[in-house]
């Protein structure tokens, strides 16, 4: 496959608190095994936020699924990285090179811009990868690649929907995936992710990734119709089609097909009955 025909990297991210980071950073006098640090720390979370999430910043990247995208908005392919090691060094090292030999198409993610690329950004600096494609620093501050509107780099839905936080996307991907008929969560969530891994489940968090990434990518072509650049019609169009590549790549990924019997038909208010 030629570099220049993805113009659409979309993608997402699943991730794990690294405990041995918390137990030096956050309890270096405790002696807390890497378990235990974790387990304190998400206890800490859920007391003073009501959330027991641990920041990005202790966070390693155990799974991304990117769907490669061409101009015309058609699935050309589905992968993850370092299968079937799933090595955090190997998976930020291959994303940001494959950007790079892609010819950097546009990252295309669901509230990416707050977490995804940070942890992916954090985890490059941590392992010693340059990526100065992205930190293009010298270049004027609208096309830096990481200048938060230059959604030519990269294209992050809820930014788009909520109009760079203006208002608030209660429900998230879940909630608009599931409004175009697509089935969202799957029951896998992400606050499963870091006790699937500790089983040592990689499979399953890696299917559950892939299912992600799908309803991100429908919600892109949602997204375009909502911008103007296609018509309803051609998003059912390629709709049809990505159902289609699902169907014939569905014996090598079982995944896609509970995925597919889990869709329904999104019902169009606009065509005749």
């Amino acid at each position: 496959m030629p570099p220049q025909a993805v113009s659409y990297f979309v993608f997402d991210i699943e991730s794990v608190a690294d405990g041995n980071l918390i137990s030096k950073v956050r309890y270096p006098s405790e002696n807390y095994t890497p378990e235990k640090a974790i387990e304190v720390y998400c206890r800490e979370r859920l007391e003073q936020t009501g959330s027991e999430f641990i920041p990005y910043t202790y966070h390693l990247p155990i799974s991304v699924a990117v769907i490669k995208v061409g101009m015309d908005l058609k699935i050309i392919d589905i992968v993850t990285l370092d299968p079937p090691e799933f090595r955090p060094h190997v998976i930020t090292k291959h994303f940001w090179e494959g950007w790079r030999k892609y010819k950097m198409p546009t990252l295309v993610s669901f509230n990416g811009r707050s977490f995804d690329i940070p942890l992916m950004e954090l985890s490059a600096f941590r392992f010693g990868i340059g990526i100065p494609d992205w930190f293009n620093l010298n270049a004027r501050t609208y096309e830096q690649k990481r200048n938060r509107y230059n959604q030519a780099a990269h294209f992050d839905l809820q930014e788009v929907v909520t109009n760079y936080g203006a208002s608030r996307l209660n429900g998230g991907l879940n909630l608009m995936a599931n409004l175009l008929g697509k089935p969202g969560k799957m029951g896998i969530a992400g606050h499963m992710v870091q006790e699937l891994y500790d089983k040592g489940e990689l499979g399953k968090i890696n299917d559950y990734c892939r299912c992600d990434v799908l309803d991100t990518y429908f919600v892109l072509l949602r997204t375009k119709v909502l911008c103007g650049d296609i018509s309803l019609e051609t998003e059912q169009a390629l709709v049809r089609d990505a159902m289609e590549w699902l169907e014939v790549h569905a014996e090598k990924h079982p995944v896609y097909g509970e995925y597919l019997t889990q869709c329904e038909t999104w019902e169009n208010p606009w065509q005749e009955s």
